[in-house]
């Protein structure tokens, strides 16, 4: 009965992320989930190379979190936020502050990543209407500073500090609010920062400072934007540029935070704290939605100093019990310290198993940090397409642009991970480039594997 699903229905009624409801790609029906692997409707089983973007750190079916949840499920799995509270959302802040860095003392708990940088450009917004300055002066903090390459997320804030010329989000660029952006990192990560990396940055807040709120950064790893790592330096530098001008510095740890790219948080790589951070995805260990934006009490003192006195954002499903109920158990997992060790060898087998992936042709270049691992390809790749030829090798990893990427939970086994890699390799092999591609790959060919 599983195989029955009504794909038609699928096809002819429900959007899919990113996709038309004219020209569907297709669908494959999955039936359950158990370590890193899905079983489809068909009883065919594939190894998940993408966590389920990239939140679902501990595999599917995690007896912890499973019995979390159901324990949670039968006591409380919904109660508004507003004048009430309860012990997951009390435990669940008590364990993130813990983690954090220090001078983060605020959490304010929302639905999904997106919302939390929506909440973290509200935040700077408000924090400047409670400083003591000129009316003018506030009036004029009104912009958000950032680097092309980003993406911070689909709403409306969230798209309006994602990159303007390359990214998702081109076709609102008339509509968004329009931000600053400056050229994105170039120094790769683990090399010393390259003379006038920081340049851009530099002369734009020294021009602009005064309608500046606030920047905003992926730290380290530039995720949907290119798949990108850059060096712990240029981070450094951009923190004290921001302290320099008396510029707010919101680092969105979406995708990185909780040890995808080596350490527990990325800011961590260049031992710098941010005045608001953004969590999401791994928090909960890809099970329910949650995120969380945290501050200091710095900027949560501007807030409440504000002519509106209190933070004014609070949705709906704001604190929900079960979700905290996951983080909680998905943070115990963390907590135990074998994350470090399964990031670590996950890291090295990717840099032995994708080095050679260079020679392939399509490949123009090879880059591994954590446990994410990268095939940078010379043109955009037919996302449809390869996604039927490693179904058929029996993995599941969705290419985009011109990316081939994985990012494993992390309590994948190193055959399993190998099953990946090489499938990765023989699906680039199978890319065919137009000949006057091939003609210019001895000149732009190259090879950086990073390491964390």
């Amino acid at each position: 009965m599983r195989n029955l699903l009504d794909f038609d229905f699928d096809s002819a009624h429900i959007w899919h992320p990113y996709t038309s409801m004219t020209r569907a790609l297709p669908v494959f029906g999955v039936h359950s989930a158990q370590g890193c692997e899905l079983e489809l409707v068909d009883g065919r089983k594939l190894i998940d190379g993408t966590s389920s973007w990239w939140a679902c750190v501990h595999g599917y079916g995690h007896l912890a979190i499973l019995t979390a949840m159901e324990r949670q499920l039968h006591q409380l799995s919904h109660i508004m936020f507003g004048g009430i509270t309860h012990e997951p959302a009390i435990t669940l802040c008590k364990k993130l502050l813990a983690m954090t860095c220090e001078p983060l003392t605020k959490v304010f708990l929302c639905d999904s990543g997106s919302i939390a940088v929506e909440v973290a450009i509200k935040m700077a917004l408000q924090y400047w209407q409670g400083q003591d300055l000129p009316i003018a002066q506030k009036a004029q903090k009104q912009r958000i500073l950032t680097v092309k390459k980003g993406y911070h997320g689909d709403t409306f804030a969230a798209m309006s500090v994602c990159d303007p010329e390359g990214g998702m989000h081109t076709m609102f660029g008339e509509a968004v609010t329009k931000q600053c952006f400056v050229d994105a990192p170039q120094t790769p990560f683990g090399e010393p920062l390259r003379q006038d990396d920081l340049a851009p940055m530099q002369r734009i807040l020294h021009e602009q400072h005064q309608d500046i709120a606030a920047v905003i950064i992926e730290p380290i790893m530039q995720g949907a934007g290119g798949m990108r790592f850059y060096s712990s330096e240029y981070l450094r530098g951009l923190r004290a540029l921001c302290d320099e001008y008396n510029v707010l510095l919101i680092l969105d740890e979406i995708a990185t935070g909780f040890g995808r790219t080596g350490k527990l948080f990325a800011y961590e790589h260049a031992d710098i704290t941010p005045d608001i951070l953004c969590l999401g995805k791994a928090l909960t260990g890809g099970y329910i939605s949650l995120a969380a934006t945290l501050c200091t009490d710095n900027v949560a003192q501007g807030i409440s100093q504000s002519p509106a006195g209190v933070f004014m954002h609070g949705p709906t499903f704001m604190g929900n019990p079960l979700a905290c109920a996951a983080a909680c158990a998905s943070l115990d997992l963390i907590n135990q310290q074998e994350w470090p060790a399964q990031v670590a060898a996950i890291e090295q087998q990717m840099q032995r198993e994708l080095a050679d992936a260079i020679d392939i042709p399509s490949v123009k270049e090879v880059r591994v940090l954590g446990a994410v691992g990268v095939l940078e390809m010379h043109q955009a790749v037919n996302t449809a397409e390869l996604q039927q030829q490693f179904v058929d090798l029996g993995v599941w990893v969705r290419p985009f642009a011109n990316l081939i990427y994985i990012m494993p939970p992390y309590v994948i086994s190193s055959a399993q991970l190998t099953k990946l890699t090489q499938a990765m390799k023989q699906v680039a092999a199978t890319i065919t480039l137009p000949k006057h591609n091939l003609d210019e790959l001895s000149a732009s060919q190259d090879i950086t594997i990073s390491h964390g």
